[in-house]
C-alpha cells in the first residue's frame, strides 16, 4: 500500500491598499498597487499551494487558480484575513491598509462653502491587521512587510518583534509602485539578506522561496497533487 499523500500548503496573502470613505465619492488611500502581494500569491500557487488572496482595490489582475476575496476598507480586510487564516499554514501580509479612517463618513458629497476657511477632518486609528492576527498565530508562519526611510533596519526589526512576524521584508520608498529599490529579508536571529529587486515578479519569487523554507523548517513538507 502506497504512502498517503500529504496536503498542500495553505497560504493567505493580503495585497493592495484600502479605501476609507470620507463621503459618498471621496476616500483616503495610498499609492500601493497590490502588485507584490499578487505576485507572491501567483508564485505560491505555481508551487502547488492552496492560496487565498485578500485584495484591496486595484486595477492589477489577480492570478488564476487562487481563492479571491475583494475588500475595500481596512476593517473588511481584517475580517477577511482573519477568516482565511484560521486554516492557513502561512500568511503573507503584503497589503498596505490605511492606518487611519475618517471618524465620520459624511452623507452625500461634501461641498465647499466658499469661505476659504480650513476644514477640520477628524481621523481615528484603524485596527492593525497583522498585529491582530499575530496575537493568535496558532503555529502559522507570518511574513510581514515594512517600508522605512530613516533607520530602516532598526524600525523593521522593531516591527518584526511587535507584530510577531517570523520574517519581514524591508523596502524603501523606491519600491512603491514600480519597484527597483533595495529589498531585504530579515529574520529575528540572522543578518539581513539582500533580495533581488529588479522587478516585483523576481522579488516575489525570492520572498516565496524564503517563506516556503520557513514552512519546511517548522512543518513536514506536503506533497504536490
Amino acid at each position: 500500500m502506497g504512502k498517503r499523500a500529504r496536503r498542500r500548503w495553505r497560504v493567505v496573502v493580503t495585497a493592495g491598499p484600502t479605501r476609507e470613505p470620507l463621503d459618498a465619492v471621496r476616500f483616503l488611500s495610498n499609492a500601493s498597487t497590490g502588485r507584490m502581494g499578487i505576485e507572491v500569491a501567483r508564485e505560491a500557487r505555481a508551487r502547488g499551494a492552496d492560496v487565498t488572496l485578500v485584495l484591496g482595490p486595484t486595477s492589477e489582475r489577480p492570478p488564476e487558480g487562487v481563492a479571491l476575496v475583494r475588500v475595500e476598507t481596512c476593517r473588511e480586510m481584517l475580517t477577511a484575513a482573519r477568516a482565511a487564516a484560521r486554516s492557513a499554514d502561512l500568511v503573507v501580509f503584503a497589503a498596505a491598509p490605511a492606518d487611519w479612517r475618517p471618524a465620520v463618513r459624511a452623507r452625500g458629497k461634501l461641498k465647499k462653502d466658499g469661505s476659504g476657511r480650513p476644514r477640520t477632518l477628524t481621523l481615528v486609528e484603524n485596527p492593525d491587521v497583522a498585529a491582530t492576527l499575530g496575537r493568535r498565530k496558532r503555529g502559522r508562519v507570518h511574513v510581514g512587510f515594512a517600508l522605512e526611510v530613516a533607520r530602516p533596519f532598526f524600525f523593521a526589526r522593531r516591527k518584526l518583534r511587535k507584530k510577531r512576524f517570523d520574517a519581514i521584508v524591508l523596502n524603501g520608498p523606491a519600491n512603491v509602485g514600480g519597484g527597483g529599490g533595495d529589498v531585504w529579508w530579515i529574520r529575528p536571529d540572522a543578518a539581513p539578506a539582500a533580495l533581488p529587486s529588479g522587478d516585483k515578479r523576481t522579488t516575489a519569487v525570492a520572498i516565496t522561496s524564503h517563506a516556503f523554507a520557513l514552512l519546511d523548517a517548522s512543518h513536514p513538507r506536503p506533497a504536490r497533487r
